[in-house]
């Protein structure tokens, strides 16, 4: 018996390169899930194999700052001369829906998640080391040496923020990674501070 209809918001949150979207991609792999992604919007170029409205919604920078100004944003920052955001309309009417939805985004973008949406489940996904991280973004082969260095550095400082979510995981392989996120999600449902009222409303009931 579900205690709780309405879906959990989970954040995965880590620095560029740790391997965020290859854990999602596990994570929707595994069976028997009520899992839905949050398509996050940008204003930077699409990448080879990049899908639009599958991988992000591509827009231009002034269509992206209108929506700042409407409030239509759950969540956005802007590195390297690019913005990210989340609709805050779609992910509404995904949780009303009983759905999990899953954001991937920045560690600056999950801390204004927690602000607007506190029940949130926040998961900061770190690599096993830095060198690790480093050969990650290296291995991409898309970016500058330059715009590398400057990820790593700005990894370095959100490596200190971790305190800041309700759990982390280690991305050392990536199906380990993935299995312990469903261990926490399903965890989440449990939750007293999530069920009480349901179930107390179910006792009463029997009475």
């Amino acid at each position: 018996m579900k205690l709780n209809n309405r879906g959990l918001l989970v954040v995965i949150s880590g620095p560029s390169g740790v391997g965020k979207g290859t854990v999602r991609k596990a994570l929707f792999d595994m069976p028997n899930h009520n899992l839905t992604y949050s398509v996050s919007m940008t204003t930077r170029k699409i990448r080879p194999g990049e899908v639009d409205g599958k991988d992000y919604y591509f827009v231009s920078k002034e269509e992206f700052e209108k929506k700042i100004k409407e409030g239509k944003l759950l969540e956005h920052a802007e590195f390297v001369g690019n913005y990210y955001g989340t609709p805050l309309d779609k992910v509404n009417e995904k949780l009303e829906a009983g759905s999990e939805v899953v954001l991937e985004i920045e560690v600056e973008g999950a801390r204004q998640v927690k602000e607007k949406m506190p029940d949130c489940v926040m998961i900061f996904i770190a690599p096993p080391s830095k060198q690790d991280l480093y050969n990650r973004l290296k291995k991409r082969g898309t970016e500058s040496e330059e715009i590398i260095q400057e990820r790593v550095a700005k990894a370095n400082r959100e490596f200190k923020k971790a305190y800041l979510y309700d759990y982390i995981v280690v991305n050392d392989e990536v199906n380990n990674a993935a299995d312990r996120i469903m261990a926490i999600i399903r965890a989440e449902h449990a939750k007293t501070a999530r069920t009480i009222h349901k179930y107390l409303e179910l006792i009463g009931e029997e009475e």
